[in-house]
Protein backbone atom coordinates (compact mmCIF):
# COMPACT_ATOMS: atom_id res chain seq x y z
CA UNK A 1 0.00 0.00 0.00
CA UNK A 2 1.16 3.33 -1.22
CA UNK A 3 1.65 5.96 2.17
CA UNK A 4 3.90 8.79 0.90
CA UNK A 5 4.59 10.13 -2.20
CA UNK A 6 7.98 11.49 -3.28
CA UNK A 7 8.96 14.17 -5.48
CA UNK A 8 11.84 14.51 -7.71
CA UNK A 9 12.40 18.16 -8.63
CA UNK A 10 14.22 19.38 -11.78
CA UNK A 11 12.52 18.91 -15.00
CA UNK A 12 9.40 17.06 -12.95
CA UNK A 13 8.06 20.10 -10.69
CA UNK A 14 9.88 23.10 -12.09
CA UNK A 15 10.37 23.52 -15.84
CA UNK A 16 14.18 23.83 -14.63
CA UNK A 17 16.51 21.95 -17.11
CA UNK A 18 17.06 24.47 -19.86
CA UNK A 19 17.99 26.70 -17.13
CA UNK A 20 20.93 24.39 -16.19
CA UNK A 21 22.01 23.88 -19.38
CA UNK A 22 22.13 27.34 -19.84
CA UNK A 23 24.25 27.46 -17.06
CA UNK A 24 26.30 24.61 -17.84
CA UNK A 25 27.22 25.74 -21.19
CA UNK A 26 28.07 28.60 -20.13
CA UNK A 27 29.97 27.76 -17.15
CA UNK A 28 32.04 25.10 -19.20
CA UNK A 29 32.39 27.08 -22.35
CA UNK A 30 34.88 29.61 -19.83
CA UNK A 31 37.37 26.40 -19.31
CA UNK A 32 36.92 25.19 -22.47
CA UNK A 33 34.45 22.39 -22.89
CA UNK A 34 31.83 23.93 -25.15
CA UNK A 35 28.67 21.58 -24.69
CA UNK A 36 25.66 22.00 -26.84
CA UNK A 37 22.09 21.84 -25.26
CA UNK A 38 22.33 17.78 -26.30
CA UNK A 39 25.00 16.95 -24.74
CA UNK A 40 23.72 18.35 -21.40
CA UNK A 41 20.92 15.37 -21.93
CA UNK A 42 23.89 12.83 -20.97
CA UNK A 43 23.90 14.18 -17.34
CA UNK A 44 20.36 14.96 -16.56
CA UNK A 45 19.12 13.71 -13.22
CA UNK A 46 23.27 13.61 -12.26
CA UNK A 47 24.46 15.41 -9.53
CA UNK A 48 26.21 18.47 -10.24
CA UNK A 49 29.55 17.29 -8.84
CA UNK A 50 29.29 13.55 -10.76
CA UNK A 51 28.03 16.32 -14.04
CA UNK A 52 31.39 17.60 -13.79
CA UNK A 53 33.16 14.36 -13.43
CA UNK A 54 31.41 13.44 -16.12
CA UNK A 55 32.18 16.50 -18.53
CA UNK A 56 36.26 16.12 -17.14
CA UNK A 57 36.53 12.62 -17.84
CA UNK A 58 34.83 13.47 -21.50
CA UNK A 59 37.37 16.50 -22.17
CA UNK A 60 40.71 15.17 -19.59
CA UNK A 61 42.88 17.86 -21.48
CA UNK A 62 40.52 21.00 -20.26
CA UNK A 63 41.81 21.88 -16.54
CA UNK A 64 38.57 22.37 -14.09
CA UNK A 65 38.98 23.52 -10.85
CA UNK A 66 35.87 21.14 -9.51
CA UNK A 67 34.53 23.70 -6.69
CA UNK A 68 34.90 26.44 -9.00
CA UNK A 69 32.57 26.03 -11.71
CA UNK A 70 30.45 23.87 -9.32
CA UNK A 71 29.81 27.25 -7.62
CA UNK A 72 29.60 29.25 -10.77
CA UNK A 73 26.46 27.04 -11.86
CA UNK A 74 24.95 26.98 -9.02
CA UNK A 75 24.77 30.68 -9.03
CA UNK A 76 23.64 31.30 -12.57
CA UNK A 77 20.85 28.97 -12.03
CA UNK A 78 19.44 30.36 -8.69
CA UNK A 79 19.37 33.45 -10.25
CA UNK A 80 17.43 32.30 -12.95
CA UNK A 81 14.77 30.18 -11.19
CA UNK A 82 14.25 33.26 -9.31
CA UNK A 83 13.80 35.28 -12.27
CA UNK A 84 12.43 33.13 -14.58
CA UNK A 85 11.45 29.68 -12.99
CA UNK A 86 7.93 28.63 -13.94
CA UNK A 87 6.08 25.01 -12.29
CA UNK A 88 5.72 22.08 -15.03
CA UNK A 89 2.22 21.85 -16.18
CA UNK A 90 0.24 19.32 -13.55
CA UNK A 91 2.31 20.52 -10.41
CA UNK A 92 -0.72 22.25 -8.87
CA UNK A 93 -2.54 19.68 -9.94
CA UNK A 94 -0.41 16.18 -8.42
CA UNK A 95 0.19 18.29 -5.10
CA UNK A 96 -3.36 18.69 -4.58
CA UNK A 97 -4.49 15.56 -5.47
CA UNK A 98 -2.34 13.95 -2.69
CA UNK A 99 -2.87 16.91 -0.46
CA UNK A 100 -6.75 16.01 -0.59
CA UNK A 101 -6.19 12.46 -0.11
CA UNK A 102 -4.03 12.85 2.85
CA UNK A 103 -0.83 11.15 1.49
CA UNK A 104 2.46 12.96 3.03
CA UNK A 105 4.92 14.40 0.23
CA UNK A 106 8.70 14.78 -0.08
CA UNK A 107 11.07 16.02 -2.41
CA UNK A 108 13.92 13.91 -3.17
CA UNK A 109 16.46 15.51 -5.60
CA UNK A 110 19.82 15.55 -6.89
CA UNK A 111 20.10 19.29 -6.13
CA UNK A 112 21.74 20.86 -3.53
CA UNK A 113 19.19 21.86 -0.61
CA UNK A 114 19.68 25.68 -0.88
CA UNK A 115 18.40 25.16 -4.66
CA UNK A 116 15.65 22.93 -3.51
CA UNK A 117 14.32 25.79 -1.11
CA UNK A 118 14.79 28.78 -3.84
CA UNK A 119 12.33 26.57 -6.05
CA UNK A 120 10.13 25.60 -3.06
CA UNK A 121 9.57 28.66 -2.29
CA UNK A 122 9.50 30.06 -6.06
CA UNK A 123 7.02 28.00 -6.75
CA UNK A 124 5.04 28.44 -3.38
CA UNK A 125 4.74 24.61 -2.30
CA UNK A 126 6.13 24.57 0.98
CA UNK A 127 2.88 23.89 2.55
CA UNK A 128 2.47 21.22 0.49
CA UNK A 129 6.33 19.29 0.97
CA UNK A 130 6.64 17.23 4.93
CA UNK A 131 10.60 16.57 3.37
CA UNK A 132 13.05 17.90 1.60
CA UNK A 133 16.50 16.01 1.18
CA UNK A 134 19.47 16.48 -1.30
CA UNK A 135 21.39 14.10 -2.85
CA UNK A 136 24.25 16.50 -1.77
CA UNK A 137 23.95 14.72 1.39
CA UNK A 138 24.49 11.42 0.18
CA UNK A 139 27.70 9.15 -0.60
CA UNK A 140 26.16 8.87 -4.51
CA UNK A 141 23.68 10.30 -6.42
CA UNK A 142 20.86 9.30 -8.56
CA UNK A 143 20.93 6.12 -10.07
CA UNK A 144 21.88 4.94 -6.94
CA UNK A 145 18.87 5.06 -4.89
CA UNK A 146 20.82 5.98 -1.65
CA UNK A 147 18.50 9.61 -2.15
CA UNK A 148 15.31 7.97 -2.02
CA UNK A 149 16.16 5.67 0.73
CA UNK A 150 17.10 8.20 2.98
CA UNK A 151 13.75 10.47 2.11
CA UNK A 152 11.64 7.55 2.80
CA UNK A 153 13.32 6.64 6.53
CA UNK A 154 12.81 10.59 7.00
CA UNK A 155 9.40 9.91 6.61
CA UNK A 156 9.01 6.71 8.98
CA UNK A 157 7.64 4.72 5.77
CA UNK A 158 9.37 1.57 4.51
CA UNK A 159 10.70 2.66 0.79
CA UNK A 160 8.72 -0.54 -0.76
CA UNK A 161 5.51 1.55 0.31
CA UNK A 162 6.36 5.17 -1.32
CA UNK A 163 5.25 5.83 -5.16
CA UNK A 164 8.30 8.24 -6.71
CA UNK A 165 7.41 10.38 -9.55
CA UNK A 166 10.97 11.21 -11.83
CA UNK A 167 11.08 13.05 -15.66
CA UNK A 168 15.06 11.25 -16.01
CA UNK A 169 16.42 7.68 -16.89
CA UNK A 170 18.89 8.16 -14.02
CA UNK A 171 16.23 8.96 -11.44
CA UNK A 172 13.76 6.38 -12.04
CA UNK A 173 16.62 3.61 -11.73
CA UNK A 174 17.17 5.15 -8.38
CA UNK A 175 13.76 5.12 -7.18
CA UNK A 176 13.32 1.35 -8.53
CA UNK A 177 17.00 0.32 -7.14
CA UNK A 178 14.97 1.68 -3.86
CA UNK A 179 11.79 -0.69 -4.30
CA UNK A 180 9.53 2.13 -4.80
CA UNK A 181 6.86 2.17 -7.59
CA UNK A 182 7.79 4.79 -10.13
CA UNK A 183 6.11 6.98 -12.43
CA UNK A 184 7.60 8.68 -15.03
CA UNK A 185 6.82 11.83 -16.49
CA UNK A 186 10.07 12.17 -19.18
CA UNK A 187 10.85 15.05 -21.31
CA UNK A 188 9.31 14.28 -24.86
CA UNK A 189 12.12 13.59 -26.74
CA UNK A 190 12.77 10.56 -24.34
CA UNK A 191 9.20 9.32 -24.65
CA UNK A 192 10.65 6.30 -26.89
CA UNK A 193 13.16 5.27 -24.46
CA UNK A 194 13.06 1.67 -23.98
CA UNK A 195 14.58 2.42 -20.11
CA UNK A 196 11.26 3.48 -19.29
CA UNK A 197 9.68 0.16 -19.25
CA UNK A 198 10.74 -0.40 -16.01
CA UNK A 199 8.46 2.20 -14.07
CA UNK A 200 5.07 1.37 -13.30
CA UNK A 201 3.64 3.82 -15.36
CA UNK A 202 4.46 6.32 -18.23
CA UNK A 203 2.65 9.41 -18.27
CA UNK A 204 3.01 12.63 -20.78
CA UNK A 205 2.07 15.04 -18.21
CA UNK A 206 1.92 15.51 -14.25
CA UNK A 207 -1.65 16.62 -15.48
CA UNK A 208 -2.61 12.79 -16.78
CA UNK A 209 -2.41 11.66 -13.22
CA UNK A 210 -5.80 11.05 -11.91
CA UNK A 211 -7.89 8.96 -9.32
CA UNK A 212 -7.67 5.74 -12.20
CA UNK A 213 -4.08 5.74 -11.98
CA UNK A 214 -4.00 6.12 -8.23
CA UNK A 215 -6.22 2.99 -7.49
CA UNK A 216 -4.39 1.19 -10.18
CA UNK A 217 -0.94 1.63 -8.68
CA UNK A 218 -2.55 0.64 -5.26
CA UNK A 219 -3.88 -2.36 -6.36
CA UNK A 220 -0.71 -3.26 -8.52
Amino acid sequence: MIQAVIFDMDGLLIDSEPLWHLAEIQSFGEVGIHLSPEMCLETTGLRIDETIKHWQNKFPACSIDRGIIEQKIHVNVIKQIESNGVAKPGTNHILSFFHYMKIPCAIASSSHLKLIEVVIKRLEIQSYMQIVHSAEHETYGKPHPAVYISTARKLHIPPENCLAFEDSINGILSAKSAKMKCVAIPELNNHTDKRLGIADRVLSSLEDFNMTTWTELQNS
